[in-house]
């Protein structure tokens, strides 16, 4: 079993099956190679193996959205005060956890959606605490690098290792620190691995709230407000502007990124930019965090004027099955085992012609068609997927997203979120609208002449989609990976001095269609008000401790239980029908996984003691057989 480099690691990236060996996990029989420089000399022997109790203590530092932008005082002070719990459906993309709901500061995210959590997307840290809606969702080391909701802590680089080791059911309380406490512990941690200690008593945070915001430079002329935000101890948010969609400010985290990586800095790792932001990734042990601040604040000043930059660009155009039916399903899945009451339900399509305030569906479909979308960052959620916005503002449909988000999104779905587009490189979790689906985001396989490199699009290219139909798209889909399909790409120039004379040119007709726009969200708004779905918990967990009703076996009955925490997804059967030993009785859904409860022996069903949709804890009986 021999693992190839991919990009800077040999490790297995699942869902999309890349990296490792062939993109797959290990399996039985498969050999593992070492290479010879990891042999360890001397074997060293654990003074202690470790034993992980089921409450868990994390440390956090506190950012980068906070109160009082986003959150109440109130909402932070539960936070640290909370013991969340592990929601059964987690993984290595993301751990749910359950709690109480935030008060929020705000009513909506605006242009970002309709809920308090929807902000315009920026890259996310390993390890941030992303509120997707009212559920916080710990986005680990498979999760996405680029989203759409506020994150209000990040594990330290010290404390990571303990999402690996969590298990439905278990306990949180998150431990604010400090950037200096975040890299004694750091220091701490390479002690215990060096002497293979024991990593319970490595480091203690003391529980202090550090401030998100690190520094503000106020407005400046042409030049907006920048706000420098603790994003854990390995990376720091640098955001411009106010709270909207300003092609503008997407130009000012352009300038600065081109900045940094002409003018290459010890310690910084990686740079990514989001809509009205830069993420910067740093060693802190290369690039201490008050440096990195000063380097940042004092480069402000070597930029060019935003009206003299121009980039390159591509126009790009992607077919689009619209409505697709791998998009329906994934909404079907949605209201069975996530939200049934969710507005956007059954219909994204139809919810995102109410809340803009259109005539019709074929409304939606026209503008959809008729948009160029600017690709303002790569990596929304996964694999070079982007988030784009129309350059014609009168072309911004406006939604929100899913509240919790979906379990589950096909591949290159289509789907709109606040004011933005995103084409979802890869199976997995989601928030966005579905208007749809088209090909590929990112070829694993080979190079082709639209793919000279894994991801297809750049920043800046201009996506327009025309349409066809859901067997014309799977034919494409199959073709495209091959090269046997070519898009249309056409070069072109993006000039921002050109676009701003051009949206003085169409002020007083986007201001006409805001307006009718801004009036439908407000009315959405009202309705979900006066239906209490503002206020109302998402996610209803049962309460395991609770003894299970009273279960009589008839005569030769043989209790069928569920093995972990789960979701029902589907049941298989039904009373009365025969069934043979090791035939699907139903299906649970956790951890990202579908697992089939089969029957014991050969049969007949009794009785089923669960719903579709209904969660069930171990031990739970689901069903009954008798002989």
């Amino acid at each position: 079993w021999t693992a190839a480099p991919h990009g800077a690691t040999r490790r297995t990236f699942q869902p999309p099956f890349t990296g490792g060996h062939g993109g797959r996990i290990l399996r039985a029989g498969d050999v593992l190679k070492l290479a010879q420089s990891n042999f360890i000399a001397k074997p060293a022997v654990m003074s202690q193996p470790p034993r992980y109790a089921n409450e868990w203590q994390i440390g956090v530092l506190y950012g980068p959205h906070g109160a009082p932008d986003f959150f109440t005082d109130e909402d932070i002070a539960t936070f640290f005060a909370t013991d969340w719990k592990v929601h059964y459906n987690s993984s290595r993309t993301g751990i749910r956890l359950i709690g109480p709901k935030p008060q929020w500061a705000r009513k909506d995210g605006g242009e970002a959606g309709l809920h308090p959590s929807n902000l315009h997307d920026n890259a996310y840290a390993i390890g941030a605490v992303d509120f997707t809606g009212d559920m916080p969702v710990i986005l680990a080391v498979d999760g996405p690098s680029l989203g759409g909701f506020v994150c209000p802590v990040t594990i330290v680089q010290a404390e990571l290792w303990k999402m690996g080791q969590l298990r439905p059911g278990d306990t949180i309380r998150f431990v604010p620190m400090s950037a200096a406490e975040a890299l004694a512990a750091e220091h701490a941690l390479d002690g215990v691995i060096a002497s293979l200690g024991a990593i319970d008593d490595a480091f203690r945070p003391s529980g202090i709230v550090t401030e998100a915001i690190l520094h503000t430079l106020p407005p400046d002329g042409d030049n907006p407000q920048v706000v420098y935000r603790q994003a854990g101890d390995k990376y720091l948010l640098v955001e411009y502007g106010p709270l909207e969609l300003d092609l503008n400010l997407r130009f000012c985290a352009h300038a600065l990124m081109d900045w940094l990586q002409q003018n290459p800095q010890p310690g910084i790792l990686d740079l990514t930019p989001g809509i009205r932001s830069l993420q910067i990734h740093y060693d802190s042990r290369v690039l201490p965090q008050e440096k990195l601040l000063a380097l940042l604040i004092a480069t402000e000043k070597a930029f060019p004027p935003l009206s003299d930059i121009e980039v390159p660009a591509r126009i790009v155009r992607l077919p689009l099955s619209w409505d697709d039916g791998a998009t329906r399903l994934a909404i079907q899945k949605y209201e069975q085992s996530v939200r049934k009451d969710a507005p956007w339900c059954p219909s994204n399509i139809e919810f995102i012609r109410r809340i803009n305030g259109l005539d019709s569906i074929e409304q939606v479909k026209e503008i959809l068609f008729s948009a160029s979308y600017l690709v303002m960052g790569l990596g929304d959620v996964y694999l070079g997927a982007p988030v784009a916005t129309p350059i014609d503002p009168r072309h911004r449909l406006v939604t929100t997203k899913y509240n919790p988000a979906r379990t589950w999104t096909p591949e290159n779905a289509v789907g709109i979120g606040g004011a933005y587009l995103c084409v979802y490189g890869m199976e997995g979790p989601g928030g966005y609208q579905f208007v749809g689906r088209t090909v590929q985001m990112w070829n694993r396989w080979r190079q082709t002449a639209d793919f000279p490199k894994p991801w297809l699009l750049r920043h800046f290219d201009q996506i327009q989609f025309y349409p066809v139909s859901e067997a014309e798209l799977l034919e494409l889909r199959e073709n495209f990976p091959q090269g046997k399909f070519k898009l249309d790409i056409q070069k072109t120039t993006f000039r921002l001095g050109e676009y701003r004379e051009y949206l003085a040119s169409i002020a007083e007709d986007a201001a006409i269609f805001k307006a009718k726009q801004q009036a439908a969200f407000n009315a959405e708004r009202e309705r979900w008000e006066q239906a209490g779905l503002m206020t109302e918990t998402a996610v209803d967990i049962p309460d395991e401790d609770a003894p299970e009703a009273g279960l009589e076996l008839p005569e030769k009955g043989h209790a069928v239980d569920a093995l972990v925490a789960a979701n029902v997804w589907k049941v298989c059967v039904e009373p009365g029908q025969a069934v043979t030993e090791g035939e699907t009785l139903l299906i649970l859904e956790a951890m990202k996984m579908e697992i089939a409860i089969v029957a014991p022996k050969n049969g007949t069903v009794h009785s089923i003691r669960c719903n579709e949709g209904q969660m069930v804890m171990p031990g739970q009986t689901v069903a009954v057989i008798t002989t």
